[in-house]
């Protein structure tokens, strides 16, 4: 090997020892959380299109004012098919439960009880990818306001 090349291949191991020394040293701790907003969300949200379902197209069994659901017991909301993978956001001021199917051929039903956050709103985020019925129920069965929103 000429002295031109060792010179060369020296130059590009340096390089990358340099780029993963910069990698590491700029890299965070911890693994980061849903609510943190990385460079690929910021991305997704330049370039995507809404990810979110339009509140215009969920029907609920339940008393609806703009999109403000009056729940008591149980509401059955019915989501129209969303054209692929999308997120029903809900919100309420009150802790409540949330029944849906997975998204795909999962087979499977996730239920949860969302607690509000530091804020005061508790928020459910529900992946949706097709019609779907979901149940939203009020913490004791008293009755709650649930928003749809983005």
């Amino acid at each position: 090997m000429s002295g031109r090349r060792k010179l060369l291949l020296a130059g590009l191991g340096a390089l990358l020892v340099l780029l993963f020394v910069v990698a590491v040293g700029v890299g965070r701790g911890d693994r980061g959380g849903p609510d943190d907003d990385g460079a690929v969300r910021r991305l997704g949200r330049l370039f995507g299109d809404s990810a979110t379902v339009d509140p215009a197209t969920v029907r609920a069994g339940c008393e609806r004012t703009g999109d403000t659901l009056t729940v008591v017991g149980d509401c059955v909301l019915r989501v129209d098919d969303p054209d692929g993978l999308r997120t029903l956001v809900l919100r309420s001021p009150a802790r409540f439960r949330v029944t849906a199917p997975a998204p795909r051929d999962a087979g499977f039903t996730v239920d949860d009880e969302v607690q509000p956050g530091e804020d005061g709103t508790a928020v459910a985020k529900v992946a949706v990818d097709r019609p779907t019925e979901i149940t939203v129920g009020c913490a004791g069965g008293a009755a709650c306001a649930v928003t749809i929103g983005s």
